[in-house]
């Protein structure tokens, strides 16, 4: 570890991070592009099938026979604090780095970047606290109850949140004693390298206990969720690809995470009272949020008769309101979309809602005066049938569809007319009757009158995932395996 001091810039030009070691890439580098301007930001080390395995069997020895495996708690611990000490030294230069990479807008720091240094001091606590207990039976001795690391952890990232859930991730993984093989997103592959940067040079985090490969290829992606030195394998992304790594893990029965896909619904009960505060937070939460690119976002807006007209008129004008543009302007409240392909999958949704019978209250093109990067408005569409397209599949954009309820038999049925499962949120003037309803939502959070879950695991129901992230010690325990010892009385 070196003494801690202020490197230049993250936005950097990096190669692969491998066993400790710096590594060219085998297949050339690609170009990583800003979203907020188009032009080339950086050029990404693209790993060869054959660098991803050496990153595995990097992490296979480092936890087989490496330093790691035989450190006590509490040294593992330091060097998770010592990580969240350097993140948060450094969190204006990957504040930086996401306002260049991935579009991160100032009203988002704390969530996107603040945040992540903290989630590895807390994770450093846990790992201490991890302990052996003791349970009764029907046997005459005593049973021991372990908490196992499961080995190697391959952590596959998306790029809408990639700073925080690398670190999520990581922290967890190895609280719990694991080493892993960390892949982020093509679109943003600078978030996992930096990373590595900062492990490497303010940490004492053993060689081989995290390895960082960005290959832009299927197949040299695939190999960490099929090879056989592999033990887990700690997914967020798309329900689509999701149900990919699933079925990939599952020739070698690989434990495995899924925090997957959403299409939340807020419902708003007839006896609320209207304030703008809460129109803002329903603004952000269900639409401008990272521009919509968020999972838990709670994009289906289910209003009352009574209601509608107001709210969506209210709505409507906060909309217009905000302000969308470059990242680094301290007044933009929304940046763009990751990409052109993506821009485009947005572009498409709206218009296929309309041809379904859709109103455009707002928004639906791209901003007047941004000539370039992947902007879009904030887009309000009313007269959405509960099975439209739009109202069924993850848009992952700043579109907010509103239907229109009866009563609140109706507003649940809707609620819970999804394949997804992973978020939502009911307003009402009787809280107890809010939360009535909130509990019959099947999902895995929901927040009432705006307060969201707090230290709860995250995760969610139906094609929204398989098992929670986080959560105090049960988070630390997604990344390890049981075991039970008999101990004659």
């Amino acid at each position: 570890m070196t003494e801690l001091q202020t490197p230049k810039t993250l936005v950097d030009t990096y190669q692969l991070y491998i066993d400790g070691n710096w590594v060219e890439p085998a297949d050339g580098r690609y170009d990583d592009i800003s979203p907020a301007s188009e032009q080339v930001i950086a050029t990404a080390p693209d790993a060869s099938i054959a660098q991803v395995g050496d990153a595995i069997a990097a992490a296979r020895r480092a936890f087989d026979s490496g330093p790691w495996g035989t450190m006590s708690a509490a040294q593992r611990a330091a060097c998770l604090s010592q990580l969240g000490d350097a993140l948060m030294k450094h969190a204006d230069d990957f504040f930086a780095l996401s306002q260049s990479e991935w579009g991160c807008v100032a009203n988002e720091r704390v969530m996107q970047i603040d945040g992540a240094g903290f989630m590895s001091i807390y994770a450093a606590q846990l790992a201490t606290e991890l302990a052996d207990q003791e349970v009764t039976g029907m046997g005459a001795g005593t049973t021991v109850l372990r908490h196992e690391p499961l080995g190697v952890v391959s952590v596959l990232t998306p790029w809408n949140f990639p700073h925080c859930l690398n670190v999520m991730k990581l922290n967890h993984a190895l609280a719990a004693g694991n080493t892993v093989v960390l892949k982020p997103s093509p679109l943003t592959p600078l978030a996992g390298l930096a990373l590595a940067r900062i492990i490497d040079e303010f940490t004492d985090i053993p060689p081989g206990v995290v390895n960082v490969v960005t290959p832009s290829g299927v197949e040299a992606a695939k190999l960490l969720t099929t090879d056989p030195r592999i033990d887990m394998v700690s997914f967020t992304g798309s329900s689509v690809v999701g149900r990919q790594v699933m079925s990939a893990a599952g020739d070698t029965m690989k434990r495995i995470l899924l925090e997957l896909g959403g299409k939340s619904a807020s419902i708003v009960l007839d006896d609320t009272e209207i304030t703008d505060d809460m129109l803002q937070q329903m603004l952000f939460d269900g639409c401008s949020l990272h521009a919509g690119q968020a999972c838990i976002l709670h994009s289906r807006l289910l209003l009352p008769d009574s209601l509608h007209d107001e709210v969506v008129d209210r709505l409507a004008a906060l909309a217009r309101a905000v302000k969308v543009g470059d990242p680094t302007d301290p007044e933009v409240q929304m940046g763009p979309l990751i990409s052109a392909a993506q821009r485009d999958r947005v572009e498409a949704h709206v218009v296929g809602a309309l041809n379904d019978g859709a109103t455009l209250v707002t928004g639906g093109r791209r901003p007047p005066g941004l000539d370039s990067g992947f902007y879009f408005e904030p887009t309000i569409l009313t007269g959405v049938a509960p099975n439209s397209t739009i109202a069924q599949e993850e848009v992952f954009g700043p579109v907010m569809t509103v239907l229109r309820y009866r009563d609140d038999e109706d507003a649940v049925a809707i609620a819970n007319n999804s394949q997804y499962g992973l978020s939502g949120a009911v307003w009402g003037g009787d809280v107890d009757r809010a939360v009535r309803i909130a509990r019959r939502i099947r999902t895995g959070q929901i927040a009432v009158n705006g307060c969201s879950p707090g230290g709860a695991p995250f995760g969610g129901f139906k094609l929204s995932g398989l098992g929670r992230e986080g959560g105090g010690i049960g988070g630390i325990h997604q990344y390890m395996e049981q075991m039970a010892i008999g101990v004659p009385a």
